[in-house]
């Protein structure tokens, strides 16, 4: 069975200008539903962006449309006051559990924006999250781990895919633990760069689409050695330990920079269910954001 995933429109996210991200570059639009209701948490960075101020700060909203959200007045979670993410928070990644607990695992960027971290919070409201713990850190000296995905395997347990450096590129890590907050422990990288390929640099992690019936769907990021990021996909077995299927070329290519100083780069960031569609959020140039509505085609 060959599996084709087609992009069938494409449409512009917009925010509330009455906002404290309004007039930010914007960027990691994670979406999702909540009954009638579409939720998004967001990174805000300054731009331009100062000596002094935080890589990103994390907003919240909601949508009746998918399309246009209306922020709320305060921001989700904020640098410090501990030393971790004192240089800014990126990145946000949400799990709903079933006692309706909200975990958020996000990019914690230190103080000398030395290294990033995964960091966990949660609570059972949006405007009272708690910052728990570093839920995943590289040793002193290498480099990030940051872009949380997270995904249950079909025996229950759990995957926290994550972006790390290595040799001055950026790959795929994996880990696995018994429930979504960890413990997690390391397991092999899922899949790699292909030399030959639009991929053939840097990868970071995307959103999974998982549905019944079919192999999970990572729409990931990868790049050239001179970043241009594209957006593509690759399917897994039910409990992640093999590769099912990869496609050739990107399935998302940013069109031509309006300004020629613009960054050459389309990151995926979330997927929701729209109709019969999938709906993957992303950003363009590390400061607008959009969605496509893929299809699932299979022969």
């Amino acid at each position: 069975m060959t599996v084709a995933y087609v992009v069938e429109q494409l449409d512009t996210v917009t925010l509330s200008a009455a906002s404290l991200v309004d007039g930010m570059d914007l960027m990691s639009p994670f979406v999702w539903r909540e009954g009638d209701l579409y939720r998004m948490m967001v990174r805000g960075v300054p731009n331009p962006l100062g000596p002094h101020d935080p890589t990103g700060i994390i907003a919240r909203g909601e949508s009746r449309d998918g399309l246009a959200f209306t922020m709320d007045p305060g921001l989700a979670i904020v640098p410090g006051p501990g030393s971790e993410d004192l240089g800014g928070c990126e990145d946000p990644t949400v799990v709903l559990t079933e006692d309706h607990r909200y975990l958020v695992y996000y990019t914690g960027v230190d103080a000398a924006r030395a290294q990033g971290s995964l960091i966990l919070a949660s609570g059972q409201d949006l405007t009272r999250l708690v910052k728990q713990d570093v839920a995943l850190k590289a040793p002193p000296g290498e480099g990030n781990i940051k872009e949380a995905t997270l995904a249950q395997t079909a025996a229950g347990d759990w995957r926290l895919f994550y972006e790390y450096a290595a040799n001055g590129a950026s790959r795929i890590g994996m880990a696995g633990g018994p429930s979504e907050i960890g413990p997690w422990t390391t397991l092999p990288d899922p899949f790699a760069i292909r030399e030959d390929s639009w991929d053939n640099w840097h990868l970071s992690t995307g959103p999974i689409w998982a549905a019944p019936g079919c192999d999970p769907v990572m729409f990931y990021n990868g790049a050239t050695h001179d970043a241009r990021w594209r957006i593509g996909w690759i399917s897994f077995s039910p409990d992640y330990t093999r590769i099912t299927g990869r496609g050739l070329e990107p399935l998302l290519v940013p069109p031509p920079p309006l300004r020629r100083d613009a960054t050459d780069i389309a990151f995926a960031a979330a997927t929701v269910a729209e109709g019969d569609s999938i709906a993957l959020y992303y950003s363009l140039e590390d400061r607008m954001l959009r969605r496509a509505l893929i299809g699932r085609y299979r022969r």
